[in-house]
């Protein structure tokens, strides 16, 4: 079977798709991962076959409309989950007159699309071939899906429909445990797998030390311009507590935190690795960095960079998993109490591994390839 997998446009909204489009590789089937140019590597890295849908970049679909005029981030919360939408509906737009030129030329049988790329459902419908939706993180507020419907309405109206059509299996990586209460839409459960980029392991990354180490992380995407003074902030304030910090950032970057703190790291770092030697994780609730921390049962401190993480964060730190601090509330005093008192308390670590346990008692990636075939040849 040819499966065209489609992905966003960063590495963060391709790590997620990964383990399954290699399960179904390993499973024999043609795997082609349609991306952005610019995330092409990421996809290379994994083996699989990459696809480039536009030369455009996520900041530049986000930040700026069609005519390339700037536009400014809001600040309410509601409006601000529709202008992530809208950025996804330029992505989207970018996006379709590649995918439709190799879906006429390839044929695929099967597409896979994450949550947020609303060309998968639109070109899935257009050429009448099984759709499978998954989720890239812990879930994505509803109202998003508002801003890419308006953004997309030409292409939607060009291509015959009146929305954003659904998908015929939703897979849903978030345990159900976590899962936010007004999620009711079927669903097929697959286990996370997590899944990075590597530099070769060294000892001190998959051993312990007597200090309690902790990993700082403002996801894959930083850069001198986005979310570097964030990362550089929660670094001065975890760094009186005197642990061994790890702070994961792309390499590019990761000389404009230096100095560090005496026993601190900082780099490219294989968080899926570290996560199974570490005490603690405190980041700004990126999905694959928070997923990968709830495999390996460490407990959380989440301090989240956009609105539409504090839903999802809620989730986790009512199951007892993690704290959170919302901006404003993550002084110098409480990021101290806050990781002193997740450490302290045996409760956190506790409901972590409960959830560690419920994620790898998931059926796989493999499992979930067993049930495409089925959807495919029905």
């Amino acid at each position: 079977m040819r499966i065209l997998v489609i992905s966003g446009g960063s590495r963060g909204a391709v790590f997620p798709l990964i383990p399954l489009a290699t399960a179904a590789r390993n499973a024999g089937h043609e795997v082609v991962v349609g991306v952005t140019e610019n995330t092409l590597p990421t996809v290379a890295s994994a083996g699989l076959p990459g696809l480039s849908l536009t030369t455009g970049t996520m900041p530049q679909f986000m930040y700026k409309d069609r005519a390339g005029v700037p536009l400014v981030e809001p600040e309410d919360p509601d409006e601000w989950n529709l202008f992530n939408g809208r950025g996804m509906g330029r992505l989207a737009a970018a996006s379709l007159s590649a995918l439709m030129e190799f879906i006429e030329n390839w044929k695929p049988q099967l597409i896979i699309g994450g949550s947020l790329s609303y060309a998968a459902p639109m070109v899935a419908k257009h050429y009448g071939i099984p759709f499978v939706r998954q989720a890239l993180n812990m879930g994505e507020p509803e109202n998003i899906d508002l801003g890419a419907v308006a953004e997309l309405a030409p292409e939607l109206e060009r291509l015959g429909l009146d929305a954003i059509p659904g998908e015929d299996l939703f897979v849903d990586i978030c345990p159900p445990s976590v899962r936010p209460a007004d999620r009711t839409a079927p669903s097929q459960s697959m286990r996370y797998v997590p899944y990075n980029t590597h530099t070769p392991l060294e000892p001190w990354m998959y051993t312990r030390t007597a200090a309690p180490r902790v990993i700082i992380s403002a996801g894959s995407r930083v850069t001198r311009d986005y979310e570097l003074e964030a990362l550089r902030s929660l670094v001065t304030k975890v760094t009186p507590l005197g642990y061994e910090m790890l702070i994961a950032v792309p390499d590019e970057v990761a000389a404009e935190l230096r100095p560090l703190p005496e026993g601190s790291r900082a780099g490219w770092l294989p968080v899926d690795t570290l996560v199974r030697s570490s005490d603690l994780l405190v980041h700004r609730a990126g999905g694959n960095t928070m997923l990968s921390a709830m495999t390996a049962g460490i407990p959380q401190l989440v301090v989240p960079a956009m609105p539409k993480q504090v839903g999802m964060t809620q989730t986790l730190v009512e199951y007892g998993a993690a704290m959170m601090l919302v901006d404003g509330e993550d002084t110098p005093e409480a990021i101290t109490a806050a990781c002193q008192e997740l450490l302290g308390d045996p409760s956190y670590k506790k409901r972590s591994e409960d959830i560690a346990a419920e994620i790898a008692a998931l059926p796989s990636p493999d499992d979930v390839v067993a049930i495409i075939e089925k959807l495919a040849a029905g």
